[in-house]
């Protein structure tokens, strides 16, 4: 089985809350970071998608927490891929967080599709992005989705 894109990082001063755990918004922030990531690694840099004149756009965002992180840990945020449609105009995407010893901390589920920046409204993606999100590890509970495009 193909693994997970991966990436690691250090929880920063900025990312704690008044509890001294990580806030959720910086997960939601690592999770589109590790996506944009992965795209620019390869070879759909956000210089690519502004030449296509698409951008990824999230239409929901499922937290689930199950531990904490606190300042100066290693995370270790994965990306899958969780549902596609068979055009590629509704992707699911999923990033998880592991703190050293590969224990699941959260784990985020993002439904979205791709935006046409000059029509602003949902298309199937170019072949390239097609091909890439195909490309993707596959999440265990992988679903097709319904297209994004009437």
């Amino acid at each position: 089985m193909m693994e997970p894109f991966r990436k690691s990082f250090i929880v920063r001063w900025t990312d704690m809350d008044f509890n001294n755990h990580m806030r959720n918004t910086a997960y939601l922030d690592l999770a589109v970071e590790v996506r944009m990531m992965l795209f620019n690694e390869r070879g759909l840099s956000m210089r690519e998608l502004e030449r296509m004149r698409i951008g990824p756009v999230v239409m929901r965002d499922e937290v689930e927490y199950f531990r904490e992180l606190r300042l100066l840990e290693t995370v270790n945020v994965t990306l899958s891929l969780a549902g596609l449609s068979s055009d590629a105009s509704r992707m699911r995407l999923r990033n998880e967080f592991f703190r050293e010893g590969e224990r699941l901390v959260a784990r985020i589920t993002s439904t979205g599709g791709w935006l046409d920046l000059n029509a602003r409204m949902l298309i199937r993606p170019p072949e390239k992005v097609v091909l890439l999100l195909r490309s993707l590890a596959r999440a265990e509970d992988y679903q097709e989705l319904p297209s994004s495009v009437s």
